[in-house]
């Protein structure tokens, strides 16, 4: 038996795509410059603006260090007094007084300056409602009206009581007049009849006399009795034109130009200034006007030091709330007596001081922190620093001179020196810029 082999066939490769020849390299374009320029300009800009980053940055500790000129000039010999200033000529405002029983009520405001405002003589400053006062018043006026009637009413009737009076004596003067008459014919009478007719002239001559003494009596009583009334009226408009008075002080106005200071009160519980709807007790302060070209700083020195002043001596006055203002001023009063605090040492003593301001500012207003450079010699002319500015290393001085790459140790000789500047003998010129290191 033979087998029968059958032979597997051949695999064939699926039909697929005709191989293609790859194109030929292409040559370079032109945008592959355009490329490399704009890459080159960007770098050129980054590293610009990385240049001008690192500068700043190096530059800006530099704009906040401070500096001072050397300058050339006497160095003064100055002594520091401080204090507040205030006003030299200033007037109060206080709520009006109001005399007799209403005077002890409180009184409400209408309007009220606001503090800090430059207002002129005459302008309003402050009302208080009159109301309650004003009805008084009207009240008052028809009091009067009614007082007048009583004295013309009484003066009526006195004149209707004088009439029967002056009847009265008539009467009475006739009576004695008939009795009189009657007493003549005494001859043709008996002895009793005589006797009758000289008691009735008697008893007709005490009543006459008595009626007129009635009558001087009654006059003088009348007389009181109008001048009761009469006082009565007076006082009642007495009463009424001093009320008149005080409503024509519940308006107060400027007595002068200067600017408003407000002052203080006690309110919810604590201390705040006076406003409009407050209620204000009668004489209560309420605010101060105030001349800002009459300030003046109120200071005190210690006793010790009062030999080194002297009326008159100029002085440099500085506020704490604008430290760039300086102002020329001059040594106004020094107090007689040296007083002690109340929060120092009872050995402490202080002599009070006033420093007149020469200049006007509007800056300078009252109860402000202020001081005053008192001049109190002055010594030769150089060149002179803050001394602040000076550093001393091995007792050597040295300063930090301002060049144009920056900052370059400078030494110095030093001379004579005050409270702030020090003389410069040598190492300096006047106009060079130092460091200040405080």
């Amino acid at each position: 038996m033979s087998a029968i082999i059958h032979p597997t066939p051949p695999l064939e490769r699926p039909p697929g795509p005709s191989p293609v020849a790859a194109p030929p390299p292409e040559k370079p374009r032109r945008k592959v410059g355009l490329f490399l320029v704009l890459a080159v300009i960007a770098g050129a800009a980054g590293y610009w603006a990385y240049s001008t980053n690192a500068a700043k940055q190096q530059a800006a500790p530099v704009a906040g260090i401070r500096t001072a000129k050397a300058v050339a000039g006497p160095l003064i010999q100055t002594t520091r007094i401080a204090g507040t200033s205030s006003a030299r000529k200033f007037a109060n405002v206080t709520a009006p007084t109001m005399r007799g029983r209403e005077g002890s009520g409180q009184m409400n405001i209408l309007f009220i300056a606001k503090s800090g405002t430059l207002v002129k003589k005459g302008d309003k400053l402050l009302e208080i409602d009159a109301q309650s006062m004003q009805d008084h018043v009207d009240d008052l006026a028809d009091t009067i009206r009614q007082a007048a009637s009583d004295v013309q009413r009484r003066q009526a009737e006195q004149m209707v009581e004088w009439e029967a009076l002056q009847q009265t004596l008539r009467v009475s003067k006739a009576n004695l007049e008939k009795a009189n008459w009657d007493y003549k014919a005494q001859e043709v009478r008996s002895d009793v009849e005589r006797e009758l007719l000289k008691l009735s002239v008697d008893e007709a001559s005490a009543r006459y006399k008595q009626q007129l003494n009635d009558v001087a009596s009654r006059k003088a009583s009348q007389e009181a009795e109008i001048k009761i009334l009469k006082i009565t009226e007076e006082r009642h408009t007495r009463h009424r034109n001093r009320h008149v008075i005080d409503v024509s002080r519940f308006k107060i106005f400027a007595p002068m130009d200067g600017l408003v200071v407000m002052q203080t009160t006690f309110r919810g519980g604590e201390f705040t200034q006076v406003q409009q709807g407050d209620n204000l007790n009668p004489g209560q302060s309420v605010m101060r006007v105030v001349d800002l070209r009459s300030m003046q700083v109120e200071a005190s020195i210690n006793q010790s030091q009062t030999s080194l002043l002297r009326i008159g001596q100029p002085v440099t006055v500085g506020l704490d709330a604008f430290p760039g203002v300086q102002l020329k001023g001059k040594l106004y009063s020094i107090g007689a007596l040296a007083v002690g605090g109340w929060r120092q040492q009872y050995f402490i003593r202080n002599v009070p001081v006033s420093i007149s301001i020469e200049e006007y500012n509007p800056k300078v207003i009252p109860d402000l922190s202020a001081f005053g450079d008192v001049e109190i010699g002055r010594d030769k002319d150089g060149v002179q620093i803050p001394q602040s500015a000076v550093v001393t290393e091995e007792g050597k001085s040295f300063v930090m001179l301002k060049t144009g790459n920056g900052f370059e140790k400078r030494a110095v000789t030093l001379g004579e020196h005050n409270a702030t500047s020090v003389l410069v003998e040598s190492g300096l010129s006047a106009g060079d810029e130092v460091r200040l290191m405080s």
